[in-house]
């Protein structure tokens, strides 16, 4: 088992091409930047290898851990379940609003880890995973931390 606290270790091992799988026994993942995007790797998913050489950052979210498949079949495993994860987001990201966008990633996050871990993902790093502007990260999560102002969708 190899345990990072410092994204810029796991940007590293993402770089050199090393094969990883986030545990699947934790409520955790990994959202990596792109050059123009983001991408996020929940419980079980492959990460590193030929996907993300081209990577800029790592952003953990919730306890991290990534484990070294140990087989074949472990490896065939994790890239299916990462195609799930980066098909759930592109589903929300096939939303045309914007802010709906943003609210549905927010709603989906906070179903799977608790408010607080969600609240720490920075604005930037939502906005990239839906593709809307920082900015409309905050309008979303002002209205949610303050549902009397509403929001319009």
């Amino acid at each position: 088992m190899v345990k990072y606290f410092n994204p810029s270790e796991i940007l590293t091992q993402l770089n050199s091409g090393q094969l990883l799988v986030v545990d699947s026994r934790r409520r955790n993942g990994l959202i990596i930047y792109k050059h123009f995007h983001a991408e996020f790797a929940g419980p079980g998913a492959a990460v590193g290898g030929i996907f993300d050489i081209d990577s800029q950052k790592t952003i953990p979210v919730g306890d991290s851990i990534l484990l070294y498949p140990d087989t074949y079949e472990q490896r065939q495993k994790a890239f299916g379940i990462r195609r799930q994860w980066i098909r759930l987001v592109e589903q929300i990201t096939a939303t045309p609003v914007p802010l709906q966008r943003t609210q549905m990633l927010l709603t989906q996050f906070e179903k799977y880890f608790d408010a607080e871990t969600v609240a720490r993902v920075p604005d930037e790093a939502i906005a990239r995973l839906v593709g809307v502007l920082p900015q409309t990260v905050r309008i979303v999560r002002h209205s949610i931390a303050n549902p009397g102002i509403g929001v319009l969708v």
